[in-house]
């Protein structure tokens, strides 16, 4: 299958273009989208799954509603905080900003089933010691030699 198409020119010479495939467009399209959407999907869950926590079973009522509106987009902006500046940094720093947003994200919702502080920051610790280090992982295992992010 070639990916260069040759054309002639009045001249007789021959230029060479890449065209791209439908796949490099429609995969581009994707994560451009993807982009936007998992931030604002992901608010949406996390915004409903704190309200739901912090009316313990009892009536929704317009503070509840507030409450999950106002989790939902904070949740939404820090994620898109993050997807925007942790590519940039070295794996490091990738890895710890990623454990630390999965960790202060879980330890909101933790502590909102009234669990005391202490139990909610371990098990927030926890959550972010095991992001860290599947996040770590991957990271160096998809870096060249020369320290760049390679895919």
């Amino acid at each position: 299958m070639a990916h260069a198409a040759h054309a002639s020119s009045a001249s007789g010479t021959r230029h060479t273009s890449r065209t791209p495939r439908p796949s490099d467009v429609f995969d581009a399209r994707t994560h451009a989208a993807a982009q936007r959407a998992v931030p604002v999907l992901g608010g949406l869950v996390y915004g409903f799954w704190a309200a739901a926590i912090n009316r313990s079973g009892g009536p929704i009522t317009g503070w509840n509603v507030l409450f999950g509106f106002v989790s939902a987009i904070v949740f939404a902006a820090v994620c898109t905080g993050v997807l925007m500046v942790a590519p940039l940094l070295r794996r490091e720093l990738h890895a710890v900003l990623w454990a630390v947003f999965a960790g202060l994200a879980f330890g909101f919702i933790y502590s909102q089933a009234d669990h005391s502080v202490w139990r909610s920051t371990m098990m927030s610790l926890a959550v972010a010691f095991g992001v860290f280090a599947v996040n770590f992982y991957r990271y160096y295992t998809h870096e060249d030699g020369a320290g760049h992010r390679v895919g």
